[in-house]
């Protein structure tokens, strides 16, 4: 990671170079490493593992979404801020240090796989469709707020100060245009917007109102984002893969042995290039440390998985400690990149975002020993 960090402040890679690297681990190696360690199961070992699979499920979802209302309920963010929070501190970048982080720890067992292919293909095609469901209402609810007799009265005002000569906008005319501004308007800057000003913010509530007044078309489309997403999530190779090979195994389906080995070289690739990646991305990030990137690093490197680790001895995984330990350190791992990638897509919490993955990331070192040395302390207790 140290390596890929350097390359990227000397640039040795450009933007398409490291979007080449992204998509070599997400679309090529990683689907390979899955597909290939899952298919190698059977329907007895599922059987055995259901209750690990459940708290995979439901417990990286809940928590996506309890980071989700504490963002909004403790920051006061907005729904699509807190909605990319969620994407950040609510998900774990099992793509990219999944195998690097787990592997060496617990060995490439057809169980380590396992926890990383359902957590792949929760946070692929459950937390993310969520995140840009949610980033969407966010959207909608802000235009909403345009007030259909806004227009009317801007341009009466504007008919009339044309007519009368005086092309200024005053405070009146700005609180026509938006009563929910928190933004305090002097009369000489009212004045200093001039004719152009007051112009521009016609066109402004002209098209939020256009693109709200047409949309009945677009409110049925909402309706259906979220299985849009869904769907277009599932058909990523790095959701697919996974899901595929559950598939096969519940159909009690095997592919020849001689695959086996195809798959591998492709899947060796993952580890080294998925954590270079993550260098090459961190070093792109300005980041500052303040309450919320802080509150994010605890929510993703130390709550989420002690509420992972509680709900795990709670529904009697107590006599497998191994299995607990594996569950939290894939829960445990730093933010996921795809957060930050739809953080700037949308230019939404991208500052905030940006630290929480950089801070996360290079506390994950401090955190990482934590639970190792913690986890086997805490079965001997229990």
């Amino acid at each position: 990671m140290i390596l890929g960090y350097v390359c990227g402040k000397f640039r040795f890679f450009d933007n398409d170079q490291r979007q080449g690297l992204n998509k070599l681990v997400l679309n090529i190696a990683l689907p390979a490493a899955l597909f290939i360690s899952i298919v190698k199961a059977t329907r007895s070992m599922f059987a055995q593992d259901i209750v690990l699979t459940l708290i995979s499920i439901f417990g990286v979802t809940g928590l996506f979404l309890l980071s989700y209302f504490l963002d909004k309920a403790m920051f006061h963010r907005t729904t699509q801020e807190a909605a990319v929070c969620a994407l950040i501190a609510g998900s774990p970048t099992i793509g990219f240090l999944g195998f690097a982080v787990l592997d060496p720890i617990y060995g490439n067992s057809v169980t380590t796989n396992l926890v990383i292919g359902i957590v792949s293909i929760v946070v692929n095609a459950i937390t993310i469709p969520i995140g840009l469901a949610l980033i969407n209402k966010g959207q909608a609810e802000v235009k909403a707020k345009a007030n259909p007799d806004s227009i009317k009265k801007l341009q009466e005002h504007r008919a009339k100060d044309v007519k009368e000569g005086q092309y200024v906008i005053s405070k009146e005319h700005l609180n026509h245009i938006d009563t929910n501004s928190d933004i305090p308007v002097t009369d000489a800057e009212a004045k200093a917007l001039g004719e152009k000003g007051l112009k521009r913010e016609i066109d402004l509530v002209e098209a939020e109102l256009k693109d709200h007044a047409g949309t009945s078309k677009q409110k049925e489309a909402d309706k259906n984002s979220m299985w849009t997403s869904i769907v277009n999530a599932v058909k990523q190779p790095v959701a697919a893969a996974p899901l595929i090979a559950v598939i096969l195994v519940l159909l009690g389906l095997h592919i020849p042995a001689s695959w086996a080995p195809s798959f591998d070289l492709i899947a060796k690739a993952n580890s080294g290039v998925a954590v270079l990646a993550a260098g090459l991305a961190l070093s792109t990030v300005k980041f500052s440390i303040d309450k919320e990137a802080i509150w994010n690093t605890f929510f993703r490197l130390f709550l989420t998985p002690a509420i992972i680790v509680a709900a795990a001895y709670l529904f009697g995984m107590g006599s497998d400690p191994a299995k607990i330990s594996l569950l939290c350190m894939a829960t445990a791992l730093p933010p996921a990149f795809s957060g930050i990638i739809i953080s700037s897509r949308y230019n939404i919490y991208v500052k905030e975002g940006a630290s929480s993955v950089a801070i996360s990331t290079v506390a994950f070192a401090v955190s990482c020993i934590f639970w190792i040395w913690f986890l086997p302390v805490l079965a001997h207790i229990l």
